[in-house]
């Protein structure tokens, strides 16, 4: 399944499978609804929203920015619809996220999660993220940073 993940441009083919993407009730305490990351994305100015599909279905989403005073690029808003979690998709969605900015030379990676969130702090560490020390609006800081 994780290698048939790919990260997709949204537009208007697109956007109304990634508004209807709902994580489990239980995490929704730790992400926005996905229409909310949408509009950040449209009207924010600094994020840009991709969605997260397999086998040509929007299962996902996620969102990237860059910190123009470190150079590194921050990932959002990552959210896997319900009923296709526990497949690997969310780790092969990082994987492939990390893959996409390191062709493009952008090896600072950063994101954040809640303190409590301990599968997204769980993934974020098996992937090579490391806590920073640093908070951001209540959150966990964590950077990857890639060997060029």
């Amino acid at each position: 399944m994780p290698s048939r993940v790919k990260l997709v441009e949204v537009g208007s083919h697109n956007w109304r499978a990634l508004a209807a993407i709902a994580p489990k009730p239980d995490q929704a305490k730790w992400v926005a609804p996905v229409t909310y990351y949408l509009c950040l994305a449209l009207y924010g100015g600094e994020w840009h929203p991709l969605g997260v599909e397999v086998d040509g279905e929007i299962v996902g989403h996620l969102m990237w920015a860059v910190d123009e005073a470190d150079d590194s690029v921050w990932l959002g808003g990552l959210v896997i619809d319900a009923a296709s979690q526990g497949r690997g998709i969310g780790r092969a969605a990082v994987v492939a996220f990390l893959h996409r900015f390191g062709e493009e030379g952008r090896v600072n990676v950063a994101l954040s999660y809640a303190p409590d969130n301990l599968a997204a702090r769980s993934l974020y560490a098996r992937l090579g993220f490391s806590e920073t020390g640093e908070v951001e609006d209540g959150e966990i800081v964590a950077r990857y940073v890639q060997m060029g």
